[in-house]
C-alpha cells in the first residue's frame, strides 16, 4: 500500500542520511592506516636541483656548494733542462754584431730554418743596433757578452758590475773566455742573469779551416748541446761556410735548432 507523500519524504531523507554516515565510518579499501614518509631525492653536490614553483622561483633552498680543494700548484718548468727537447742543438755566436759577418750568419740560419742565440758585446751593439733588431726580428735570442769583452775574473767587483750592467739587457750572460767563478756567478745572479757557457768549442776564432770547424760541429752534436761559434772579432768566412755545410748534414740526421731561453 502506498504511503501518503507527506510521510514518505521524511522517511527517505532519514534513510539516505544513515547510509552516508555508515559509509564515512567504514575505512576505504585503498586507504592505509598510517601515511608513509615521502622519500627525498638524494643530494649529489652540484648535480642536485630543487623544485621550481610556477613563478620560476625556487621553492626549496639550494644545496650548499661543497668545498673543493684546489689542485696542488705545478712546479715551474725548467727552461734549462735542454736534453728533454729531443734532437735539438743550440747554436751560439759571440762577439757581434758585426756589419759583414752577422748578416751572412743570419742568411745561413734562415736557409736552414734554424734559431740561434747571439751573445753580443755592448760596444758593438752601440755601433750596429739595427743588427740586433734584425736578429730578434728573425726569432733569435740575444744574450749579454759584457760591455767590452774584458776577462771578468781579473777585475775588481765594481768593474765586473759595470761590465755586466753595461751589456745588453738579457736573461743570459756569457762571460768572455768562459772565465767565471763563484763571485762572477753571484754578481750575475744579482742582475738576474743566467750564466751560459758551452758544450762544444769549434775554435773558429783561430780560423783553423772550414773542415776543422765543420768536424767540431758534427762530432759534438748531441741532444741539448750548446755549440760555440763567432760572428764577430775578425774574418768569419770559415765559420759561415762550415755552418752551412754542417746544418745541411745535421738536418738530414733529424736535428732541429732552437734559441736558448735568454
Amino acid at each position: 500500500m502506498t504511503k501518503p507523500p507527506g510521510k514518505l519524504l521524511p522517511l527517505v531523507a532519514a534513510l539516505l542520511c544513515g547510509a552516508v554516515l555508515a559509509q564515512a565510518a567504514s575505512p576505504s579499501k585503498h586507504a592505509t592506516t598510517s601515511a608513509k614518509p615521502v622519500d627525498k631525492a638524494p643530494t649529489h653536490g652540484l648535480l642536485s636541483t630543487s623544485t621550481t614553483s610556477k613563478r620560476g622561483t625556487s621553492s626549496s633552498t639550494k644545496p650548499t656548494r661543497p668545498a673543493v680543494k684546489p689542485p696542488a700548484p705545478k712546479p715551474p718548468a725548467d727552461d734549462w733542462n735542454l736534453t728533454d727537447n729531443g734532437k735539438v742543438l743550440y747554436l751560439t755566436f759571440d762577439d757581434g754584431p758585426q756589419h759583414e759577418w752577422t748578416p751572412k750568419i743570419l742568411q745561413v740560419l734562415r736557409k736552414h730554418h734554424a734559431q740561434a742565440t747571439f751573445f753580443v758585446i755592448g760596444i758593438q751593439v752601440a755601433q750596429f743596433p739595427e743588427l740586433v733588431t734584425a736578429e730578434r726580428a728573425a726569432g733569435h735570442h740575444v744574450g749579454n757578452h759584457t760591455y767590452d769583452h774584458k776577462t771578468l775574473t781579473r777585475l775588481p767587483d765594481a768593474k765586473v758590475r759595470q761590465e755586466i750592467a753595461g751589456g745588453i739587457k738579457s736573461k743570459c750572460l756569457r762571460p768572455p773566455e768562459g772565465a767565471t767563478n763563484d763571485k762572477i756567478h753571484a754578481i750575475a745572479a744579482a742582475y738576474h742573469q743566467h750564466e751560459v757557457l758551452w758544450d762544444v768549442d769549434t775554435e773558429d776564432w783561430e780560423k783553423p779551416g772550414v773542415a776543422h770547424i765543420e768536424h767540431a760541429i758534427m762530432s759534438g752534436a748531441r741532444p741539448g748541446a750548446i755549440i760555440l761559434m763567432h760572428d764577430g772579432g775578425g774574418n768569419r768566412s770559415q765559420t759561415v761556410a762550415a755552418l752551412d755545410s754542417a746544418l745541411t748534414k745535421l738536418t738530414k740526421l733529424g736535428y732541429t735548432y732552437r734559441s736558448l731561453p735568454c
